[in-house]
């Protein structure tokens, strides 16, 4: 199937607007009265009321529907490392995301360091006029490091690459296996890219960290360009050693093209044309294969349907059954922001995803996920996670 070069078009856009996003006021200011109300000396009134009562920031100020989309531009897209200068398209694209789909005012923060301490001190000190915080295309395991440090910060921080990808993932899987006739708990899942999402997708699968999970998969193969995560492997960072806590049970040795034979699933989330047809006939009789490489995936849906494959996704908004974050971040964060959550938790990321999956009443081999345009699926998915996130209040 061709796929359109959007190139041309884009730098076209971005070219003659100057970007995708602006600031604008809720309120005229057309009078000397407008101005002693909006600012001097009126504005004093709101600043002694959150002096006195923090918490008044959120009825005074736009801290409540405000997110920050925060970057280094150490991962950007399928771009790698760029620098924070050629990541605002993206995160004003973010920015725009957001607005759209759940109503939050976003602002781009691109960072000119990739160091993770100084990363975690900026987030912390613009904190106060932010809502929430999306982390965004930082690599791993830096990622990993300034997330969880972050928790303790009193408003949600969530890297989007990590368990966006990975809450989008779940629900095409969900309904991806109704389609195969499938118990997704007894499927083997191979996953190739051991990086933010990679390992993100392996917890949510597992339900790591959760006493008693809906959704177990048992036989999860995790692998990197060197191959598969294991345990006779001297070469892993200690996120890589600690996802073999919940992924290679067997302690299997080999490539990704040796974890694939006789695997019911396979998610990239690595490197363009990794595969061919003939990797796909390896696999299990009616495998779903989701590659979410972007902008080229690992396999093209034509090539892995050409390899029996029963049902393909990818990370592509041209191509039938794209896995893409636009489906879960908005929600999540609509659903975090007005249940004034501290942080998203394991809970919250499953309820999205059953959310999701559940906007598909009648799913087949191309519709096993909502479109992204689908304006119920924002809505759907906040519902779901302030429910959550009130229980656990």
């Amino acid at each position: 199937m061709p796929v359109k070069d959007y190139s041309n078009d884009s730098l076209e856009l971005h070219k003659k607007h100057k970007g995708k996003i602006s600031v604008r006021s809720k309120i005229p200011v057309n009078t000397k009265e407008d101005l002693s109300v909006v600012y001097s000396p009126g504005v004093a009134a709101p600043c002694e009321a959150i002096a006195a009562n923090p918490d008044d920031v959120y009825t005074y100020t736009i801290k409540g529907n405000t997110v920050a989309v925060v970057s280094d531009g150490s991962a950007v897209l399928g771009l790698g490392n760029i620098g924070a200068a050629a990541a605002i398209p993206v995160m004003e694209g973010k920015a725009m995301l957001f607005k759209k789909f759940a109503g939050i005012d976003a602002f781009p923060i691109c960072l000119a360091s990739q160091d993770a301490e100084e990363i975690i001190r900026t987030v912390r000190n613009i904190a106060p006029v932010f809502g929430g915080v999306n982390l965004e295309d930082i690599a791993a395991p830096t990622c990993f490091i300034v997330e969880e440090r972050l928790q303790d910060l009193g408003i949600p921080v969530f890297h989007d690459d990590q368990h966006g990808t990975a809450v989008v993932a779940l629900a095409a899987l969900i309904n991806a296996s109704k389609v195969v006739n499938k118990n997704l708990n007894d499927m083997k899942v191979v996953i190739n890219g051991a990086g933010a999402a990679g390992i993100a997708i392996a917890k949510l699968l597992t339900g790591y960290s959760l006493k008693r999970p809906k959704i177990k998969v048992r036989d999860i193969i995790l692998c990197d360009r060197k191959g598969i995560i294991s345990k006779n492997r001297d070469d892993l960072n200690d996120f890589k050693r600690d996802a073999l806590q919940y992924t290679n049970s067997e302690n299997m040795d080999g490539s990704v093209f040796d974890a694939l034979r006789g695997a019911d699933v396979f998610i990239g989330v690595s490197q363009a044309d990794l595969l061919k047809a003939a990797d796909i006939r390896t696999m299990a009789k009616d495998a779903i294969v989701l590659a979410l490489a972007n902008p080229t995936p690992e396999i093209m849906p034509d090539e892995a349907y050409k390899g029996g494959a029963a049902i393909v996704g990818t990370g592509r908004s041209d191509l039938p059954n794209q896995v893409n974050n636009v489906l879960g971040f908005p929600g999540i964060f609509r659903g975090a922001l007005d249940a004034r959550t501290p942080r998203i938790t394991m809970e919250m990321k499953l309820a999205a995803a059953h959310a999701i999956a559940n906007c598909v009443k009648e799913p087949h081999r191309e519709f096993i996920i909502p479109s992204a345009f689908d304006k119920a699926v924002a809505k759907k998915v906040a519902k779901a996670v302030f429910k959550t996130a009130m229980k656990t209040k």
